[in-house]
């Protein structure tokens, strides 16, 4: 048996969640290796969406520029249609910024503007190859594509990861392991944590199991959308449920569908999408799987140890809304200072357990959200005479037609699940008196109580690459100084350095962004979330630095 060099994080699973966290430990200046059974990143078409919380961390990475340049051109309609079937009749439209309208209306934004990095939808497996390339060429980042991890031997010191490929195995010896192997992955199961929460649904739209597929379509002439073309075509009668979600705005789709049996032919496939179009075209089936839409399951614990889990390793999602990938890489955005802090020496105790406390809450609100949007949809009616053209039909199309853009208008209008996680009770957070926002599905409001999301503003007009305030937070934490005394700001910055913690001081004089946070010094974690704000410092300055991270008690 080989041994390899040690690493402080070895990370099981190379997929988007898995590369991203390698991704965010190089950003802090921690070394790790990746593992993963695929030869390679995968080719198999898989989730569209990118929130604007997950733009904001490839912005961080310096990667938000590359991945929107993936994904549907430039001045392709980014919009939801739905139809009865691709050539009849029209029963909802949702308008939404296609990549070029997107930016634009970054460029124009007004400086307190909340989304300076909007959602952006490309393909998955577009952005994996994108983050698979880029940590090729991170020196801190060692991919081993092919091997299996069989064994985890977790000591006081570490843990003995031992890894298979061809028939030879290899040992490693790790500080700390990160399962981002998905919903049956080997981590999960070395722990012996089960997940907890509802499973599949029982209805005829993604409902039990579902087939997905990636498909190219070509018809006669103009495309096969023409001028109806959108980023998410749903056909919906009574007959079939399906969603052709355009890949790369010519001729390639993603389908979802629970209307043909997932263990058939594609000829199967091939019949549902003509049937679906409603005139003779051309379907390529690329490759197919089978899925389970409809869950909203999460790890009773996201880990014990040296072992943890994220991504789908520690909840699994139901499509509608986008929200699973992204929920796993605010994951390991969260987790990967945490390591770095307690491979680095400058960790508290608490420090690690601080992972769970904070990320699986919103792991189930986001999980719950998603289901409540599926259930949403299974609801709506389809009665046959959905497709006839008379009065009747009319008016059951009319009815059909406002529920699918009630539907649609949900799954567009989540703002708050995508910016407002907080960690308001998180034992690192030095919260303060001042209650924190309530919670909204929809809405995000921009906040200075310590937990949430550090509000944004523009800085200047430009709206550029060095425009934004976040653009000037640094790698570990940043101290904010937006008033009052320099002599406070450099009481508080010294007593984290002199503990270890990597910390910057950003001086702004800017009424608006000092209205945004509300006092004069804020601290900010390495994940962009508010640790303390306040106008003075308290009597305890380093009882404050400890506590934010990790080490127990501490004012608040």
């Amino acid at each position: 048996m080989d041994r390899s060099p040690a690493t402080p994080v070895a990370v099981v699973g190379g997929g988007p969640i898995g590369l991203l966290l390698a991704l965010f430990l190089d950003h802090h200046g921690v070394r790790s290796v990746v593992f993963d059974t695929e030869p390679s990143v995968q080719t198999l078409p898989r989730g569209s969406t990118h929130n604007a919380r997950t733009m904001e961390h490839y912005r961080r990475l310096g990667l938000a520029a590359q991945v929107r340049r993936l994904g549907l051109p430039w001045d392709h309609s980014a919009d939801i249609a739905f139809f009865t079937r691709y050539t009849g009749f029209a029963l909802a439209r949702l308008p939404h910024p296609g990549p070029g309208q997107a930016m634009r209306g970054v460029a124009t934004a007004d400086r307190s503007d909340q989304v300076p990095e909007p959602m952006h939808r490309a393909n998955q497996m577009y952005v994996e190859r994108l983050l698979f390339e880029h940590a090729a060429t991170r020196p801190a980042i060692d991919t081993r594509y092919g091997w299996e991890v069989t064994g985890l031997d977790e000591s006081a010191d570490g843990v003995e990861v031992t890894a298979a490929r061809d028939g030879r195995q290899r040992t490693l010896a790790a500080a700390y392991v990160v399962g981002c192997d998905g919903g049956h992955g080997f981590v999960r199961r070395r722990l012996g944590v089960g997940y907890g929460g509802p499973g599949s649904l029982d209805q005829d739209i993604l409902g039990g199991r579902a087939t997905a597929a990636h498909l190219r379509v070509r018809s006669p002439a103009g495309g096969f959308f023409g001028h109806r073309r959108a980023w998410s075509h749903w056909a919906i009668n009574a007959d079939l449920a399906l969603n052709l979600i355009a890949l790369d705005g010519v001729d390639e789709y993603f389908l979802l569908s629970s209307s043909v049996e997932p263990d058939k032919g594609d000829d199967d496939l091939v019949r549902l999408v003509q049937a679906a179009a409603g005139v003779p075209v051309a379907v390529e089936v690329l490759s197919r799987r089978m899925w389970t839409p409809g869950a909203a399951l999460v790890a009773e614990r996201f880990g014990a140890g040296r072992l943890l889990l994220a991504g789908d390793a520690a909840h699994l999602f139901t499509p509608n809304g986008g929200f699973g990938m992204n929920t796993g890489v605010d994951d390991v955005a969260n987790l990967a200072w945490k390591l770095a802090a307690a491979i680095q020496g400058w960790a508290g105790p608490g420090l690690i357990g601080s992972y769970e406390v904070e990320r699986r809450p919103i792991a189930l609100r986001n999980t719950a959200a998603a289901r409540d949007l599926n259930i949403g949809l299974g609801a709506i009616a389809r009665p046959p005479v959905l497709e006839v053209d008379s009065a009747e039909g009319a008016a059951a199309r009319e009815k059909t037609g406002r529920q699918l853009a009630e539907y649609g208008g949900r799954t567009l209008d989540t703002l708050g699940v995508q910016l407002g996680a907080r960690y308001d009770g998180s034992p690192i957070v030095a919260a303060g008196s001042r209650p924190a926002p309530s919670d909204a599905f929809a809405t995000y409001t921009p906040s200075g109580v310590p937990g949430g999301r550090a509000p944004h503003a523009w800085l200047d007009d430009a709206h550029g690459r060095h425009s934004s305030l976040f653009d000037r937070f640094g790698p570990g934490f940043t101290l904010l100084r937006l008033g009052g005394d320099p002599a406070m700001a450099a009481n508080l910055a010294g007593a984290a350095a002199a503990r270890g913690i990597p910390i910057s001081t950003v001086a702004v004089a800017d009424d608006l962004v000092r209205d945004l946070y509300g006092r004069d010094l804020v601290l900010i974690r390495p994940d962009q979330h508010v640790a303390w704000r306040g106008n003075r410092l308290p009597e305890q300055v380093d009882e404050l630095v400890a506590r934010v991270v990790g080490h127990s008690g501490g004012p608040r």
